[in-house]
């Protein structure tokens, strides 16, 4: 199920918008296809970033992915709970395996994003 309230990446990426700071994670989606997330390395905190550029890596069993910000901005916080948890990630990917909280700098950028019904039609597509 993916949630309503979030906005989605083509890349699996998701986020939660609160004020001028945005959550980032991958989808539920984007961990299953993955499997089981070994290690996850995230930007530390004053990291700028740009929208639709790498940011990150997750790791699974499977594969090595790049994270892509959906954002622009700068990192405000990383979820150091993933470098001893990263299972996080697949057990919880929109909860407590969040990845980045980023200081948005661009909101129009929102507009570029997928809402729910758009995601769930792109991975309904395979």
């Amino acid at each position: 199920m993916v949630p309503a309230d979030l906005h989605y990446t083509k890349d699996h990426e998701w986020v939660r918008v609160d004020g001028d700071e945005a959550t980032v994670g991958i989808t539920a989606y984007a961990a299953d296809q993955l499997g089981d997330i070994v290690f996850v390395e995230l930007p530390e905190a004053g990291r700028s970033v740009t929208q639709f550029a790498a940011f990150g890596v997750v790791e699974s069993v499977k594969a090595v992915s790049d994270l892509f910000a959906p954002l622009t901005g700068e990192v405000a916080t990383a979820n150091d709970a993933l470098a001893g948890s990263p299972e996080l990630v697949n057990s919880d990917p929109y909860g407590d395996g969040w990845m980045v909280r980023i200081r948005l700098s661009e909101r129009g950028e929102l507009d570029e994003l997928l809402d729910a019904t758009a995601y769930d039609a792109l991975i309904a597509a395979g």
